[in-house]
């Protein structure tokens, strides 16, 4: 159930929240509705009640909608120490939850806490859920970590934002929209005015997206449309159907997959080789960065200079910018977006535990490349050869 080679665009077309995520992707892909509903089944109550998915009009399009629906008896408010962030947090972490769930949804209650500190000035530890503290929030979170674990290796694309307008009811009173923790997850991000006012993109909803696009719109990626849906609001609008509509692609056709990363680049003529290598190799470390380069060449004054190339991903670019100047001489460095091409790929372990990726090219032939890192006990070149060839 892999997402490689599966490019998600996002329409916002009546805003975002996240019930209408999870609704629209499993419009598109119904096949992660069991795995789904039961993720939400091991951190919801059965005495609070269900999750449950059901067809929806909206404005005379055919959508889904995802929603609590609850027991007798039972209420969607949580109040008091569990409505932390750290003990919902921990929910999710003890949850008897498919692979990957756990990880992906905590990213995303972590981006909203993260935004709600810096709104109130408080370490995140100490951050108390007001508006995202109910149990369809949770279940929401939870449910768009699932889709998300299970569409690991997928890319993500998203259209402008409605802004919306007015003010909206909050626990610390009446504040205009976004909200505050809203605009705060999703700065950098394109918006529009299309008149309609109210809270058109939710704390929740905006996390789900910053978290899939990982901080950037990203490129619609060409490929074959393999699969729509539309997830649908609660609110119905004039002349707007309240929809977020998702466009699934198959970008391997052409045993190519497409994604977006950030290069940064400065030049240093003023460190030493043991600087260099210990600047490189803390920034190589970092999770967030895909690929280290240094070149040499001759700079000013006839200098000789060493170049140093990062690839980044986007969400993290300017945390690691700030680490290149941290652990360098430099003064300035340029940025680029840059598209990249890369072929899908597989992992398979060896007889003795290597670890062997495999790819297909174009022309429909499979290559294999064991890793490096696995090779390092051979006592010769021509024996580690040997053993390449062996397990390739």
């Amino acid at each position: 159930m892999g997402g490689a080679g599966l490019h998600v665009h996002l329409d916002p077309v009546g805003g975002a929240a996240g019930d209408m995520f999870i609704a629209a992707m499993l419009h598109a892909r119904p096949d992660l509705t069991a795995r789904v509903l039961a993720d939400v089944a091991a951190v919801l109550p059965a005495k609070v009640g269900h999750a449950e998915l059901t067809e929806h009009v909206a404005s005379g399009i055919m959508s889904r909608q995802f929603k609590l629906v609850l027991a007798a008896g039972g209420t969607a408010a949580r109040h008091g120490a569990e409505t932390t962030y750290k003990a919902m947090r921990a929910l999710l972490e003890t949850a008897a939850l498919s692979q990957g769930t756990a990880e992906a949804a905590c990213a995303i209650l972590q981006r909203i806490a993260e935004a709600e500190a810096q709104v109130h000035d408080i370490p995140i530890d100490r951050v108390h859920f007001h508006e995202i503290a109910d149990w369809d929030a949770l279940m929401d979170v939870t449910a768009a970590g699932s889709i998300c674990a299970a569409l690991e290796g997928a890319s993500f694309s998203l259209s402008p934002l409605p802004l919306g307008g007015g003010l909206i009811d909050t626990a610390h009173g009446k504040l205009p929209v976004p909200a505050p923790a809203t605009a705060l997850i999703l700065r950098g991000y394109d918006w529009h005015d299309d008149g309609i006012a109210g809270e058109r993109v939710t704390p929740t909803g905006a996390a789900i997206l910053a978290h899939v696009t990982h901080g950037t719109h990203g490129t619609r990626q060409p490929g074959r449309l393999t699969a729509t849906g539309s997830g649908a609001g609660t609110r119905v609008m004039q002349g707007l159907p309240n929809i977020l509509r998702v466009t699934m692609f198959d970008t391997a056709q052409s045993g190519m997959m497409h994604d977006q990363l950030v290069q940064l680049a400065c030049d240093i003529d003023d460190m030493t080789g043991e600087e260099l290598g210990a600047a490189t190799d803390a920034l190589r470390a970092d999770a967030g960065v895909v690929d280290v380069m240094l070149l040499t060449g001759q700079g000013k004054k006839s200098r000789p200079v060493v170049r140093m190339e990062l690839l980044v991903r986007p969400d993290v670019a300017e945390a690691v910018a700030e680490r290149v100047f941290n652990l360098t001489s430099t003064l300035g460095m340029r940025r680029t977006v840059v598209d990249r091409l890369i072929l899908p790929r597989s992992v398979e372990t060896g007889p003795d535990g290597q670890r062997i990726k495999r790819s297909r090219r174009p022309a429909g032939h499979e290559t294999a490349k064991v890793e490096s890192d696995d090779l390092e006990g051979a006592v010769s070149l021509a024996a580690r050869r040997a053993a390449a060839r062996e397990l390739e």
